[in-house]
């Protein structure tokens, strides 16, 4: 990793041209990796990269620092090829939407990423599996260059490790813990980075309400199912990533599913563990993830992909 990422700072040095982008529909890693990213660049090699952006970023993101930066992918120009392209928190191509064109004309590109991943497409590639978030990588980078974080590098980094660990209950090691740790010590504000991402609109999250408190229980009350109709879909804040806490916390419940009706004959499918792995489920239906913590997009109509789940849910309950 260390010659990689010697690599990567030669190339950002040397790139007059850079673009740093995420996955579509950016959650908290996504973006602020991307932001934090960027940022390091232009605080220590000078050049300001273009954010980009496809799909849907969440209210509660809002208020992150740099917010502003990112630009959604239609208002970039993507007609001269940037000198270097860096990806981040992708997971799998698919996931990267509308800003694929400046990857497939970049002349350069860098992949960093957490995530299993078994279609790669960097040229240089910065992952780490184990890691439990795109931050951590990046924050690794940083200290390996020894580059200059400043107070909103040091925030975005932050917001990045809290959202994707779930405030570190999916912590795997205590590397994230050491990370942020030291990112206290310089001045990170937990607190106030939480309190920052309280932002929903109100039809938000009394839809997230709602469609907790409406749903199913299956195989003596181990399997929690959640719907979201394409009616309503356009309130949930996020992945909806509220109503699978809210189900988490039922005594009894091992599993938990949220269905999310995006288009018609387009289901969006979030699934969590409180043990098991369940990322193997995620893959049957075309997507991935992390062991306890995945999801995938299914082209066929909710009641389809509902009695799906629940076949597939049937070798989970031995």
């Amino acid at each position: 990793m260390k010659e990689k990422i010697k690599e990567f700072l030669e190339r950002v040095k040397n790139a007059k041209s850079i673009a740093v982008m995420g996955h579509k529909n950016p959650d908290g890693d996504s973006l602020c990796s991307v932001l934090a990213l960027a940022r390091l660049i232009e605080k220590n090699f000078g050049t300001s990269p273009v954010c980009v952006y496809d799909g849907n970023i969440s209210d509660s993101l809002d208020n992150v620092p740099l917010r502003t930066r990112i630009k959604y992918f239609e208002r970039v120009d993507m007609t001269q090829p940037f000198d270097l392209a860096i990806v981040v928190d992708y997971g799998n191509p698919v996931h990267i939407g509308g800003a694929r064109p400046i990857l497939d004309s970049a002349k350069f590109i860098v992949e960093i990423d957490h995530h299993i991943n078994d279609n790669l497409i960097g040229n240089l590639c910065l992952n780490d599996e184990k890691a439990a978030a795109t931050a951590v990588i990046i924050y690794q980078i940083m200290r390996e260059g020894n580059l200059h974080m400043d107070s909103c590098t040091a925030d975005l980094l932050a917001l990045a490790i809290l959202t994707d660990t779930g405030n570190f209950k999916f912590v795997r090691d205590g590397n994230a813990l050491r990370i942020m740790a030291d990112l206290v010590d310089g001045g990170v504000n937990i607190r106030s980075l939480i309190e920052l991402m309280n932002n929903k609109q109100r039809k938000a999250v009394q839809l997230e309400a709602r469609t907790a408190a409406n749903a199913e229980f299956f195989y003596h009350g181990r399997l929690a199912l959640a719907t979201v109709s394409k009616k309503d879909y356009k309130y949930l804040d996020g992945r909806g990533e509220t109503v699978l806490n809210l189900l988490g916390q039922i005594q009894g419940v091992d599993y938990i599913v949220l269905l999310k009706e995006q288009k018609p004959q387009q289901i969006g499918i979030s699934i969590r563990s409180r043990s098991k792995p369940i990322d193997k489920i995620a893959v049957e239906l075309g997507g991935g993830g992390h062991e306890r913590a995945a999801g995938a997009i299914v082209r066929d109509n909710m009641e389809n992909v509902r009695a799906r789940i629940l076949e597939l849910f049937k070798g989970e309950m031995n």
